[in-house]
């Protein structure tokens, strides 16, 4: 069996990892893939957005699925072109896709469906943006319209944040035409979790819960990065909540979808604010989370392919998922500078010493081999992640892993897990 995945992230690599354990043991290409998937297939050289060199080799070399990692092929409508020419997808179409590409579409979806999420204005003029924020007080948020790569959303605690975050949004154009319009949404209170489900069309098949890391420091300080880290689960999902997210938050979603004539099939990750009032959803994401991915399919214990096709041919059912209880816990590693401008072509090692380290894996995010070597390429270069028999455990594995690798201009956050550290006495979460 041939699978093509797209992408070269940190969540491509742990897809390919986990889909190379499998007991099919299929062929594995990846485009254009990272210094980690190049030892479990083959990297082929076209980037994840050129969808015609992907359409392209897909047609010639016809895998038996294709797995869509990064949202911008998706909201691309790259599922829509490859099922045009008879390929089997695990991704959702254009149109699903925009409940991430459309900040704007999903608020319209969410307030049509009754979704609990934040109330919100959008302006496409900045100084009518400003007015409304100097009306409304801070602490507020503000959001590009479009896909901004997980970076362009502001926690603003002040109203000249608020206003500076309008100048790079609209007026600077730092994320490009994605910021040609602003969401500006009320500041929710609580804890923030990640939920992801598999849907293939009608039924819900939720996934473990995790909580992401969005700030670039400790004490969640600096700017908002694509996730500094995750861990698995989340202790403030309770037992009590799932059936409350099931229900108001996908369930609601995919029928007011269906009710537009649009069918979704694939992963469908909600963020959520668990606010004092129940679970509020910040955004939408139309793919497996990233860095999510690195700490939910380490506790999969039933075969992620086998979801994957039942998935796409419509007939998922709960039993294709079953959860390891131990906590997994994933530390990113980044180049020096990130979010904001860095270097390549730096040498990295130390990952097979921390690969050494028991039940820690190491998921290449922005790497690549040059000649013998193994070099930064991107922001996230590294997720050192690790299962333990308890959260304590994976977390002094995760960090004698990050302990081994050195590349120059390394940071990472050390309180990774910290609010779940204070739940551990009394767990509350079992999925």
């Amino acid at each position: 069996m041939k699978i093509l995945i797209i992408g070269g992230g940190g969540r491509e690599h742990t897809l390919a990892w986990t889909l190379a354990q499998d007991p099919i043991k299929p062929v594995l290409f990846c485009a254009p893939g990272n210094g980690g998937t190049a030892t479990l297939g083959t990297n082929l050289t076209i980037e994840a957005e050129d969808l015609d060199a992907i359409t392209a080799w897909a047609t010639a070399n016809r895998p038996d699925l294709t797995i869509i990692g990064p949202e911008a092929p998706l909201c691309g409508g790259l599922t829509d072109r490859l099922q045009a020419v008879g390929l089997r997808v695990f991704g959702p179409s254009g149109a699903a896709a925009q409940l991430e590409g459309s900040k704007i579409f999903a608020k319209d979806v969410m307030r049509t469906a009754g979704v609990p999420t934040a109330e919100a204005n959008v302006f496409d003029d900045p100084q009518a943006a400003l007015a409304d924020i100097r009306r409304r007080g801070a602490p507020i948020v503000v959001k590009a319209e479009g896909l901004a790569a997980g970076k362009g959303v502001f926690v603003c605690t002040t109203i000249a944040e608020a206003e500076q975050a309008i100048h790079e949004t609209m007026i600077a154009r730092a994320f490009g035409e994605a910021g040609q319009r602003v969401v500006i949404e009320e500041f929710l209170d609580g804890e923030e979790a990640s939920i992801l489900a598999l849907v293939d069309g009608e039924h819900v098949v939720m996934l473990a819960s995790a909580q992401d890391h969005k700030r670039a420091f400790n004490n969640d300080a600096g700017p908002n990065t694509g996730g500094m880290g995750t861990y698995s689960p989340a202790p403030c999902v309770t037992d009590a909540l799932w059936p409350v997210i099931r229900t108001e938050v996908f369930e609601r979603t995919l029928a007011e979808l269906r009710r537009r004539g649009i069918t979704y099939r694939g992963v469908l990750y909600a963020g959520l604010m668990l606010t004092a009032r129940g679970p509020k959803v910040l955004e939408f994401n139309c793919r497996f989370g990233d860095p999510e991915t690195q700490v939910v399919l380490p506790r999969l214990r039933t075969p992620l392919l086998a979801a994957l096709e039942a998935c796409v041919d419509g007939r998922l059912t709960e039993q294709h998922v079953d959860w390891s209880p131990a906590p997994c816990v994933c530390v990113v590693m980044a180049s020096g500078g990130y979010p904001g401008s860095y270097k390549k072509g730096i040498p990295i090692t130390g990952i097979a010493a921390a690969e050494r380290v028991p039940n820690v894996t190491v998921f290449h995010a922005g790497t690549r081999v040059a000649g013998d070597r193994l070099v930064t390429s991107g922001g996230r270069v590294l997720g050192v992640t690790a299962l333990g028999s308890s959260l304590p455990e994976a977390l002094d594995r995760v960090y004698r892993g990050t302990a081994c690798i050195q590349f120059e201009g390394a940071h990472f956050r050390t309180d990774i897990a910290a609010r779940a550290l204070v739940r551990t006495a009394t767990p509350t979460a079992t999925k």
